[in-house]
């Protein structure tokens, strides 16, 4: 259960800062969805949220 409420919350977090991490790259990786529901955007980032998780991992384990 924790798991699905920390992805939600990567995906908010994803939809908020969509417009600076496609700048520099994240947003745009194979396994990102984008898709248009009722006139807005929505971004379902798979790969690049795997991306920032390894990243986080590999921080938290020089910490």
């Amino acid at each position: 259960m924790r798991w699905l409420i920390i992805f939600l919350l990567a995906c908010l977090l994803f939809n908020g800062l969509q417009g600076w991490l496609r700048r520099i790259g994240l947003g745009r990786l194979p396994g990102d969805f984008s898709f248009r529901l009722r006139g807005r955007t929505w971004y379902v980032p798979l790969a690049s949220s795997l991306v920032l998780s390894g990243i986080a991992m590999l921080i938290g384990l020089l910490i």
